[in-house]
């Protein structure tokens, strides 16, 4: 199991992802250019003393991302997926893959996903937090896979 951010736009997200990935043991992608400066300064602070627990990937693009990525299905989460996260069934070598905070992702990277998943939510309710919406997909895609097995 993997995670991806497609060019996030808030640091403060991207901290909390490379905690997460730090805490569960997941590589995390991060698909630039990026909406605020990115380098290891900031993300260390970002991400507190996590930083050096996490496995970090850089991608300078999606063509990169594309190109460079290991093999997996993309699992896009997404508030237009068809599939709504109860019903979603993962594999062990899925790439979770979250678009950007204020935009998602273009229609290419749509159309590039095997699964397109969705937290279902309260009426009128537009979206989670997408950090948020991420430590919930990958806990039941972890939970499923038994990729918690090795955690202690």
């Amino acid at each position: 199991m993997q995670l991806a951010l497609f060019e996030p736009d808030i640091p403060q997200n991207l901290g909390a992802f490379i905690r997460l990935s730090a805490c569960l043991d997941v590589p995390l992608h991060i698909i630039e250019p990026c909406g605020f400066p990115v380098d290891d300064k900031r993300m260390r602070r970002a991400s507190m003393d996590y930083y050096d627990l996490a496995t970090l990937v850089r991608h300078a693009s999606w063509a990169a991302f594309q190109r460079d990525r290991p093999g997996g299905r993309l699992v896009l989460l997404t508030t237009a997926g068809a599939v709504p996260l109860p019903q979603a069934r993962f594999e062990a070598d899925d790439i979770l893959l979250l678009g950007r905070e204020s935009a998602g992702v273009p229609a290419d990277v749509h159309d590039a996903a095997g699964l397109r998943v969705r937290v279902p939510l309260k009426k009128g309710a537009r979206s989670l937090n997408v950090a948020l919406a991420g430590a919930m997909v990958l806990s039941e895609a972890l939970r499923q896979t038994s990729g918690f097995q090795d955690l202690a």
